[in-house]
């Protein structure tokens, strides 16, 4: 079921920045916050992705720009924020971009490209000049969180994420509010087949909502973490999973 555009009490024309646009998670939070007034920077290593979603945005008559960023390199990562700016400095920034938990990575590799990108696109950022009451949302998961899965690097990273979330709220918050969302199950290309396959069934069965969340689920809680609505949300892990780890 859809809903109606809100403005979350954003000012329109405000700069968002979201990490990993191209699809799922990244592309809905980019197509909501256009909704609600804010101009968007979609980054992705995909750039055709990025453009994707932003040429989705200027359709519906908003305004966005497509930048190729690799998050894990400093240099990319500046030269994306320069890129960015065409729009104007960003207020608001969503750290998504991270690799798939079937990514065949090793625990050193996994970590740096899971919570260090998270910490450089941040704090590159908050080097630069911004707007006032800056604030951020760090995309986490319930693995790492609240349960256990494999391989060993994807929880890890999933928990460093909230926990550099929280360092951020308690030592930052001059420069930055800031919280993040995890997620349980969602339908996105990453989980493309699961549903219909025999462990998805199964673990279907243990979710009260009986169904994976949608993407744009997620982007409505990412929007109101970062929205003058939540002014006095500060450090908060938002589970958004459909109720399915109080099953577990």
């Amino acid at each position: 079921m859809a809903s109606d555009p809100v403005s979350f009490g954003f000012t329109g024309g405000d700069v968002l920045i979201v990490t990993g646009a191209a699809s799922g998670i990244g592309q809905a939070t980019a197509r909501t916050a256009a909704a609600a007034g804010l101009r968007v920077a979609a980054w992705d290593l995909n750039l055709a992705g990025a453009a994707s979603t932003a040429s989705q945005i200027i359709d519906a008559g908003g305004a966005a720009v497509a930048v190729r960023a690799d998050v894990t390199d400093d240099a990319q990562v500046q030269a994306a924020l320069d890129a960015s700016a065409s729009l104007g400095e960003a207020r608001y920034l969503v750290n998504n971009a991270g690799p798939a938990s079937a990514s065949e990575l090793g625990f050193d590799d996994g970590l740096l490209a899971g919570v260090a990108s998270v910490r450089r696109v941040t704090e590159a950022w908050l080097a630069r000049s911004l707007p006032p009451q800056p604030a951020l949302v760090n995309v986490s998961s319930v693995a790492g969180n609240v349960i256990g899965t494999a391989p060993d690097w994807y929880p890890a990273t999933k928990a460093a994420i909230a926990g550099y979330t929280r360092h951020l709220a308690a030592y930052r918050f001059g420069q930055v509010r800031a919280n993040a969302v995890a997620p349980g199950m969602i339908d996105t290309p990453r989980l493309t087949g699961f549903a219909a396959s025999e462990i998805g069934q199964r673990a279907l069965q243990r979710i009260p909502a009986g169904r994976l969340g949608r993407p744009e689920e997620i982007s409505w809680a990412i929007l109101f973490l970062l929205s003058p609505l939540a002014s006095y949300v500060n450090g908060a892990t938002l589970i958004i999973d459909g109720g399915w780890t109080v099953t577990q």
